[in-house]
């Protein structure tokens, strides 16, 4: 239509949004559907949380707060980060938004110039190219491979900067492949950063407290405290405390940077929730043991799901190291046919062909930029896990 803007077709909707609405539907419509497409645990709020925030409701706690988050909020991310990850921010470096997807918006459109590049590995979180380009940069992406861990290496890295690079975006753990960068993997690429000093780093966090295995998470300001002043550490209450639908994302970062993402958000949309904000001080600042004893029932479910789907025909699956993800790779049922006669031409026919067949809702490995691939969310229980498997195995032995 002529007066939708022209910058809207750059971007897609999220795809990993639309294959949930999918399977809500056909669950609507009677269809026995088992739906692996959406990224949140499906734990409750812990109760502690939840009292914080009625407690917020109680004393009348419901006007506009500061653009960029309340002085408590802001005090426990200082806290957090310094308790957790070695790094000293004071208030004025700390941006508090309506989840993380925001804050990393926010810091695109208050940093990206028409031409700016922004190198993004792939697999990559669906959101991050859309933001880019939304706010008129170029994203570049740097394919990585299951072979590889899917991590991008030094070389790749060097290989991607231009002088036109402005950001360089790394998520660990990953969404979507569960790979998750330890010091040994993160120090090479700190290094080729320190060679380069007008790239910035914006690092996605969120996942931090959903690993395993011993893997201990590092954050590149860190191990490399000379990238301190250009790194972006982005962060938020979403998968540690089962906060989802609270919406509150954070980052620490340059006080300019932050002054500059909290003028674009006073001009889009303005503070977050006051409510959200209450209840996330608690989640920062009350118990947290919890936090470990979820991340073992979701490495229970990991080891369940990767080894079902190593023994489906034609698929291979890695074993990540954090997040509650898989991304096997469907490269062994391409060229198959179903028996309805259609050919498996791609991932995306694949996953069609499991929603169709079986009832089982996946992502296609195309909307996170790497393919045959597809995305399975194992935050669920073992009992869906086990009979979406089965469902997967059947559907892979009737390919021909």
């Amino acid at each position: 239509m002529a007066f939708i803007a022209h910058a809207l077709s750059r971007i897609k909707p999220s795809p990993t949004i639309a294959v949930t609405q999918k399977a809500a539907e056909l669950k609507a419509a009677g269809r026995d559907v088992i739906g692996l497409g959406a990224g949140e645990p499906d734990f409750p709020t812990p109760d502690n949380i939840k009292a914080a925030g009625i407690r917020a409701i109680e004393r009348n706690d419901t006007k506009y707060t500061a653009v960029d988050g309340t002085p408590a909020l802001k005090q426990a991310i200082c806290l957090k980060f310094s308790r957790e990850n070695n790094l000293a921010y004071q208030p004025t470096q700390i941006h508090v938004a309506s989840g993380g997807k925001q804050v990393i918006y926010n810091a695109m459109m208050a940093t990206l110039d028409p031409g700016d590049e922004v190198i993004i590995p792939a697999p990559y979180w669906v959101s991050y190219p859309d933001i880019v380009l939304l706010a008129g940069g170029v994203p570049v992406i740097v394919p990585t491979s299951q072979e590889q861990g899917f991590k991008m290496t030094a070389g790749q890295l060097a290989a991607a900067i231009t002088p036109k690079t402005k950001w360089v975006f790394l998520n660990s753990p990953s969404n979507p492949t569960g790979a998750a960068y330890a010091r040994a993997d993160l120090k090479p690429l700190t290094e080729v950063l320190l060679q380069h000093p007008q790239v910035w780093v914006m690092t996605d966090d969120m996942y931090e407290h959903i690993t395993y295995d011993d893997f201990r998470f590092v954050t590149p300001a860190e191990i490399e405290p000379a990238l301190y002043p250009r790194t972006l550490t982005v962060n938020g209450v979403s998968k540690a405390y089962s906060m989802t639908g609270w919406r509150i994302g954070y980052a620490g970062g340059d006080s300019a940077l932050i002054k500059a993402m909290a003028k674009v958000q006073s001009q889009s949309t303005s503070n977050p929730c006051s409510i959200s904000q209450a209840a996330a001080v608690e989640a920062l600042n009350g118990p947290q043991d919890f936090i470990p004893v979820r991340a073992a029932r979701f490495k229970e479910r990991r080891d369940l799901v990767v080894a079902m789907l190593n023994q489906a025909k034609g698929l291979t699956c890695a074993i990540p190291e954090g997040a509650f993800y898989v991304y096997p790779s469907c490269a062994g049922v391409i060229g198959k046919t179903a028996p309805g006669g259609q050919v498996i031409g791609n991932d995306g026919d694949f996953v069609t062909y499991l929603l169709e067949s079986e009832g089982v809702a996946v992502v296609q490995g195309a909307a996170f930029g790497l393919e045959p691939h597809f995305r399975i969310s194992y935050a669920t229980s073992e009992e869906a896990l086990t009979e979406a498997c089965q469902r997967i195995q059947r559907a892979c032995a009737a390919l021909v």
